[in-house]
This record gives C-alpha cells, sequence and structure tokens, in this order.
C-alpha cells in the first residue's frame, strides 16, 4: 500500500519536473524558429520606382538631353529547369534581340546568380518582366536544393532598377555649352553628375529628383495589394532646363563656322548672338565641338568653353568701349580734330602704325578708319583711374556672370603706366574674353544699359514654368553716350573696316579687329581676327560676335575672316525669320575688290 502510494507521489512529481522542461523547450523552439531567417517570403513589399535626371530642351523644342533608366537582369541557373533551358535562351534572345550564344556562355559560366546585362532599358525590362510571367506559366522555374535538405523557391528572372544613362539626341551640337556627366555610384544606383557647361551650372535643378516608392502586404503573385495600408511616395524626377537656344539656328551656325575654320585653317571660330534688349543668348556656336555621349581623348582639347574661358588680347575692338569711356567724361566729340601724325608715331622705344596713315581725323574717323596712333592721343585725355572704371561698368576683364560654369575674367595692365594706358586704348596690354565683349557690345545697342548673358530661359516641372537667375539690367553709359558710339559703329560699316557688313533694309553698325598673338612672352606670326557689331530691323535688335582663333590660310586681317562671318549670321538670320530687312529702294552695291583690300 505504501509503495503504491510513493509510486503515484513519484510520478506525480516527475511528471511536474518534465512538463515544465517540454514546455519550456517548446518555448525556446517556437522562438527559435520566430526570430531565425528562414527565407521564408515576407508579408511586405517595397517597391522603387527611380527617377530620373531632367532633360535639356531648346527653345524650338527639341530634346537635347535625357537620361533613360538602367535595368540589372540576373536569373539563378540552379531555378531553371534543365530540359526547357533551350526554350529560355530562345525567348529571352526574342524579347531582348541579345545573341543566343552570348547567353548560353553566360549561363554556363556559373552555377548561381547570373547577371545577364547591367543596361537594359525600360521598354526591355518590361518585356522581361511579361516573359518572366509566361516562364512561370511554362514551368520553367523550379525550387532548387540550397542545403541540408532546405528548398529555396524558384526564382524567375529579377530586375533591379540599377540607375540611369545620359543620351545626347543632337550628337555634337551645341558642345561645348551643353557640357557633359560624370557616372557616380549613390547606394549601389548609378547616377549622372554636371561636370561642365549647363550640365554643371544648372546640376541643382537637373538632378533634384524624388524616387516613387509604395510599400504594402503582397498578394500571392508578388504583387503589392494597394489600400488603405499602403504607403505611396510619388516620384519626382528632376527639373527640364529650357534654353534660348533654339537647335535650328545654332547647327546652321555650326556648320557655317565648320566650314570657315577648314577654310581658314583656323584653330577655332567662335560666334555668338544676344537679344540687345535682355541679354538673351540666340546662340552660342565653337567650331570645336564633340559628342558628349562618346567623349574620346581627341576630344579633350574641345571640353572647355572657349567663348567665357579663353583669354586673350582684343586688339581695335576695345577701341568704341574706350572711346565711350572718354566720351562720357566729356573728354571728346566726335567732330573734334586729332592729330594722326601721318600714321607713324614714336612711343619711347615704340612705333606705333596706322593701316590708313593719314595727318589728321576726327575723333569719329579714328573708330571709323581704326587708328591706333588717334587712340594713343584719345588715351592721353583721360587719367588711368577713370578708364579702370569704365572698364568696370562694361564688365571688361571682369566677369559677365553668364549662366556658364568656370567663366575666366581676363586682366588689365596697370592704368597708371602711360605706356600700359596707350595700348590698352587699341586692345594690347589688355586680357578679355570673347563673351565679354560680346556683351559690352550690347551697351550700344541698349540705350546704355547692360545686363548678363542668359543662356537658360525657363525651369519646367510638372508642366509648370519657373524663371531663374534673372538678370538685372545695369546702366553702364548714358543713353546720349550710347548713341553717339551706336552711330559711329554705323558709319564704320557704311564708310570705314566694316564695309563687308552692309545689308540691305537692316540697321548694322559693327568693329573689326586683329591682334597679335602672344607667344612665350613674345608676338610671333599668328593673330586673331575679330567683328562685333549689332544687326537690328523696325522690331529686333541681335549685339553679333565672330572671333577666328590663328587663322594661317589666307588673309589674317579681321575685315577678311572674321567679319565675312558676321555677315553670313545676318543673312542666316534673315533666312530664319530672325530679322525682316525693311523694304528699300536703294541697293548696297559693294565692290568685290574694294572689300577684299580692306586692311584691319
Amino acid at each position: 500500500m505504501h509503495k503504491n502510494k510513493d509510486t503515484r507521489l513519484s510520478a506525480i512529481i516527475i511528471f511536474m519536473l518534465i512538463v515544465p522542461l517540454l514546455l519550456s523547450l517548446f518555448i525556446l523552439a517556437a522562438y527559435y524558429w520566430a526570430n531565425t531567417d528562414r527565407n521564408l517570403p515576407t508579408l511586405q513589399l517595397k517597391k522603387e520606382n527611380l527617377s530620373i535626371r531632367g532633360d535639356i530642351i531648346s527653345q524650338d523644342g527639341f530634346i537635347l538631353a535625357h537620361s533613360k533608366k538602367l535595368h540589372k537582369i540576373t536569373v539563378d541557373t540552379r531555378s531553371i529547369d534543365i530540359n526547357k533551358l533551350d526554350m529560355f535562351i530562345n525567348l529571352y534572345s526574342i524579347y531582348t534581340g541579345e545573341d543566343k550564344q552570348k547567353i548560353k556562355n553566360l549561363l554556363s559560366k556559373k552555377n548561381g546568380s547570373v547577371v545577364l546585362s547591367f543596361n537594359a532599358d525600360t521598354k526591355t525590362a518590361e518585356n522581361l518582366k511579361s516573359l518572366s510571367r509566361k516562364l512561370n506559366q511554362k514551368k520553367v522555374f523550379m525550387p532548387f536544393k540550397v542545403r541540408n535538405g532546405i528548398y529555396s523557391p524558384a526564382i524567375d528572372i529579377d530586375i533591379i532598377q540599377s540607375g540611369e544613362n545620359r543620351n545626347y539626341i543632337a550628337n555634337d551640337s551645341l558642345s561645348p555649352i551643353l557640357g557633359y556627366v560624370k557616372k557616380e555610384e549613390i547606394n549601389n544606383i548609378t547616377r549622372t553628375q554636371g561636370v561642365k557647361g549647363v550640365e554643371k551650372f544648372y546640376d541643382y535643378y537637373l538632378s533634384d529628383y524624388k524616387n516613387d516608392e509604395i510599400k504594402g502586404y503582397r498578394d500571392i503573385g508578388n504583387n503589392i495589394i494597394l489600400d488603405k495600408s499602403s504607403l505611396l511616395n510619388k516620384k519626382e524626377s528632376g527639373f527640364n532646363i529650357i534654353l534660348n537656344i533654339p537647335i535650328k539656328l545654332q547647327k546652321r551656325i555650326e556648320l557655317l563656322l565648320s566650314q570657315k575654320a577648314k577654310q581658314y585653317d583656323a584653330k577655332e571660330i567662335i560666334l555668338g548672338i544676344i537679344e540687345s534688349k535682355t541679354g538673351k543668348v540666340l546662340s552660342l556656336v565653337s567650331s570645336q565641338r564633340y559628342n558628349p555621349s562618346k567623349i574620346t581623348k581627341k576630344d579633350y582639347h574641345a571640353l572647355n568653353s572657349s567663348a567665357i574661358e579663353y583669354i586673350y588680347e582684343p586688339g581695335s575692338v576695345i577701341k568704341p568701349i574706350v572711346f565711350s569711356i572718354i566720351y562720357e567724361a566729356g573728354k571728346v566729340k566726335p567732330n573734334d580734330i586729332i592729330n594722326t601724325h601721318n600714321g607713324v608715331f614714336r612711343l619711347g622705344r615704340q612705333t606705333i602704325k596706322d593701316t590708313h596713315p593719314k595727318k589728321e581725323m576726327s575723333a569719329e574717323d579714328i573708330i571709323v578708319y581704326s587708328s591706333n596712333i588717334g587712340m594713343a592721343e584719345l588715351s592721353e585725355r583721360i587719367d588711368g583711374l577713370s578708364l579702370a572704371q569704365g572698364f568696370n561698368s562694361f564688365k571688361i576683364s571682369r566677369h559677365t556672370n553668364i549662366d556658364l560654369p568656370y567663366e575666366h575674367q581676363g586682366n588689365i595692365r596697370a592704368l597708371n603706366n602711360k605706356t600700359h594706358k596707350i595700348s590698352v586704348s587699341y586692345g594690347y596690354a589688355i586680357n578679355t574674353t570673347f563673351i565679354q565683349l560680346l556683351n559690352a557690345y550690347t551697351i550700344f545697342n541698349n540705350s546704355g544699359l547692360i545686363s548678363s548673358p542668359r543662356v537658360v530661359n525657363t525651369l519646367e516641372k510638372n508642366g509648370k514654368y519657373y524663371e531663374i537667375n534673372k538678370p538685372n539690367l545695369e546702366k553702364a553709359i548714358s543713353p546720349k553716350t550710347a548713341e553717339a558710339v551706336k552711330e559711329i559703329l554705323i558709319n564704320t560699316v557704311k564708310r570705314g573696316t566694316g564695309r563687308g557688313a552692309q545689308t540691305n533694309g537692316l540697321i548694322v553698325g559693327g568693329k573689326t579687329g586683329t591682334a597679335k598673338v602672344a607667344q612665350g612672352g613674345k608676338y610671333g606670326d599668328l593673330y586673331n581676327s575679330s567683328f562685333f557689331g549689332f544687326a537690328n530691323d523696325a522690331n529686333r535688335s541681335y549685339t553679333i560676335g565672330a572671333l577666328v582663333i590663328e587663322p594661317k590660310q589666307g588673309s589674317y586681317y579681321a575685315s577678311q575672316t572674321a567679319l565675312p562671318v558676321f555677315k553670313e549670321v545676318i543673312n542666316i538670320l534673315i533666312d530664319e525669320g530672325y530679322l525682316t530687312p525693311a523694304k528699300s529702294n536703294e541697293d548696297i552695291d559693294i565692290d568685290k575688290n574694294d572689300l577684299e583690300n580692306i586692311i584691319d
């Protein structure tokens, strides 16, 4: 009896000990399985749809630069039914256009995850999503053993957005001012960043994007169920940039400059057109161009924008600017008679010569016939500080604040030195850029006002337009001074060194400039030639500049190189409808031999 009681008691004690132990083991096991990654599909999914860099668009609506999404395509070879491998290869080739043998070679290299493409475009990615569903229906993908008897569920084609690629649809057109981009990895995503030109200056806006993100519970087909619990962040791509430059006009001038650069055997030719009243850049062209999509070593010399980065001594095109500063100070009148020393003047050890020697000239004719001696005499009428302040008002040898990066400034020799001041008066001992001179000449065609040149017109996003970096008009000289110099420039074209620019029915003015190029501290046999001026009809006014850098074929004088380029651009503006000549009974008849004999 006692023995049975002891047995029952022992059994109860053992039961009471074992049950908690088993319960503890069960709880531990449950905790382990609950917190161990067993490769079970999650109940929730997060999908991102990458935004992309904004487009750059010409004034006439042509997309110049556009980004496309890139996708990485992977498959796991272990999940492909070996008996249906040929089917997979054939269909993948049809849907992507890839070579069958190439696909087969990639799949045979590795037993596991294989990357079939790093840069599939959006259309290809969508096609492959459709293909993946069809292959699932045909049971091409199957579960496979991974380790210790554990099987992985079937893995179909994996399509991951991996970044973006920048395409330049117009090839080399609008280079180098359009700029280019470089690629960088951000969180395993390939992004592009502006390096030069518009791409660099407006990089903040072009890359102002936000990815599309969806979070929610999944269905059996691995699709996110969109309901009240879903989280949706809407995608926003970068701002689109709309230029002031029309592609049609730009391409016509690019073709012209390429032809002229070859004809003159010039290192480079630069051409710019600005709306005189607004500062809008209608065209900015170089004969040295490159395709931003395919930059090679031979393109390196063309990557910089010479219009804003090339510094040079301008020569005689500086004369109207110096004249206007002296005129503004009340130190000269157009009809003042100036001693021009019969075309030869000694300045210390330096001899100054004129290409059109005369005993004396009016102050106006000093510009019209481009007298260096006359400018040397006029420079004596103003002190160095006043001349320097005048240059500052014209934004000469200082930044114009054009909306392009890396604009160079230039410099002016000390103007309290008499020799320097005289040299500067006819375009030496001073370094400027093309864009500074082009912008300065707008002053004569805009009642003495100056602004900053603008390549970009507006930003656009989601159908809304935004004006940015709007330039302010500043007074450089009085309207009276501007009008006086404008009239002199018109006379320079009518009867002076700019006669080759005359155009029926338009108001055209301008100035030639030819300057030696310094090499190693000395002047050699190379020259730069330029012509800056304006062309106006009844309603529109444009400031135009042409710079021919180091022409080696034919004449190096501006009247024979830069001026013909200027004139042909006026003809293009008429042909494209930007200028409308007034009807006139007077036809301009210019003797070709006379033009060929103009040296300046």
